[in-house]
């Protein structure tokens, strides 16, 4: 079935991916990328791109209007640590973009959103183990703010206005296509990537610091198969918990050493790690399973198996 379909923030970690994933689903004229500034060149090539600036309203809109669009993938984010060094940079990103597509929906311009949210929504009061989908949140970065307020704004435009905006607590990400993008659990790409081009890696994290991570083939999948699914089977507005596997760097490390039997590590801790400390360190996602059917495919073997041959390769 085709649709017209909008990625803002199309150059970022996940916008690249889920831009060429979508295009693969539903062609590549059906899926338009934005972004405020060119990405690479593989997603430049792949179909049509409009410069944007994901906070300008009447931009947002007119691109809306000319492309017919019908659904919006809102991927336009200030990630955990850079936006702790630009607070109020990322408080307006990370808002005023969000009201800008609940907005445009809310006046019946596109019929669906997909926006992301994340684990940095829970804060150091909530429960570290098995973090469940409804529990306290006192996220103590400018980015779990962000995302906490978003996730009370969507809920309230879709009860409020019927705007069917849809979202996914996400973990940390992992991926050997694309690069981090400014976040505390960055490390689980960078590490493969030194592993292989130096040998020897140094932890911004203690080495105990397990956090929940995914695989990105998972997270993308994830995001296209809720938002194919039965508006019916949606019974979380705020966002879905959503869980693949934790680990820690020292867990990384040993499976790494799998492979390259000589790699080494030091630990260094910086700024970020506070921001880990304040996050779970398991996820609780049977709301998700339970609504509309998710289940992870990648663990922690299968995705160093994955990075190491994919990154061997490139």
């Amino acid at each position: 079935m085709q649709k017209s379909i909008l990625i803002i923030g199309a150059c970022g970690q996940i916008g690249t991916e889920l831009t060429l994933a979508l295009r693969e689903l539903y062609g590549q004229e059906c899926v338009i990328a934005s972004d405020i500034r060119e990405g690479s060149d593989n997603l430049m090539n792949s179909g049509p791109f409009e410069l944007l600036d994901a906070t300008n309203y009447e931009a947002v809109e007119d691109v809306i209007l000319y492309h017919e669009i019908e659904e919006v993938y809102l991927m336009a984010a200030m990630l955990s640590a850079t936006a702790e060094k630009f607070p109020e940079r990322a408080w307006n990103l990370n808002m005023n973009s969000l009201f800008n597509v609940l907005n445009l929906a809310k006046e019946k311009k596109i019929n669906k959103i997909f926006w992301p949210s994340s684990i940095a929504v829970f804060g150091p009061n909530s429960p570290k183990e098995n973090t469940p989908q409804n529990t306290i949140m006192e996220p103590s970065t400018v980015y779990g703010i962000s995302k906490q307020s978003g996730e009370r704004w969507c809920e309230y435009y879709h009860r409020k206005f019927d705007v069917d905006v849809r979202s996914l607590r996400y973990p940390g990400l992992i991926s050997w296509k694309t690069s981090p993008g400014g976040g505390t659990t960055d490390y689980a790409v960078e590490i493969y990537h030194e592993a292989l081009s130096k040998g020897e890696y140094q932890c911004f994290l203690k080495e105990n610091t397990k956090l929940p991570m995914m695989f990105m083939d998972d997270a993308i999948r994830a995001a296209i198969e809720l938002m194919d699914c039965d508006i019916d089977k949606i019974k979380v507005r705020s966002s879905y918990n959503l869980a693949s596997m934790s680990f820690s760097p020292s867990e990384i490390y040993e499976s790494i050493k799998e492979h390259l039997p000589d790699f080494t590590i030091s630990y260094l801790p910086d700024f970020r790690q506070n921001i880990a400390d304040s996050w779970p360190s398991s996820i609780d996602d049977s709301k998700a399973r339970e609504d509309w059917n998710w289940g992870p495919e990648f663990d922690l073997t299968r995705t160093t198996d994955e990075m190491i041959e994919q990154l061997s390769k490139n």
